[in-house]
């Protein structure tokens, strides 16, 4: 399952951009870096970029999967183990429900984020 939509209202909007730091993603996801760094090596589905001085890049669907990880555990009570299960099937696959909350998900969100730029653009 995805973050419920009142969870999502107390995270901030994703910014239109490719890559962002792990500083970034700390405050988009209120998840501390070394939390991230830990759930590289439980969840298989992450997998930033890394560049020079090993300094790791992730891209928007890595945020979007540590905001879904971060609401099985944090919000639905989910073990690491539970949580991994419940993103992959026995191949390594997305679940297909998993799928189809995620693209839910996704659309809510460039919706919010359409509708920001919107009344961004009427300000100026």
């Amino acid at each position: 399952m995805m973050l419920e939509p009142g969870n999502n209202d107390e995270l901030p909007i994703i910014p239109g951009k490719r890559y962002f730091t792990i500083g970034e993603v700390s405050e988009l996801c209120d998840v501390k870096p070394h939390v991230l760094r830990y759930w590289e090596q439980e969840f298989p589905q992450l997998k930033p970029v890394k560049r020079r001085g090993n300094r790791r890049y992730y891209q928007r669907q890595d945020v979007l999967t540590i905001r879904q990880i971060r609401g099985l555990l944090y919000d639905q009570g989910f073990t690491i183990g539970g949580a991994r299960t419940r993103l992959t099937d026995e191949d390594g696959s997305s679940v297909a429900d998993e799928d189809s909350e995620q693209f839910k998900k996704l659309v809510l969100e460039m919706i919010a984020e359409l509708e920001a730029l919107l009344v961004f653009l009427k300000t100026k």
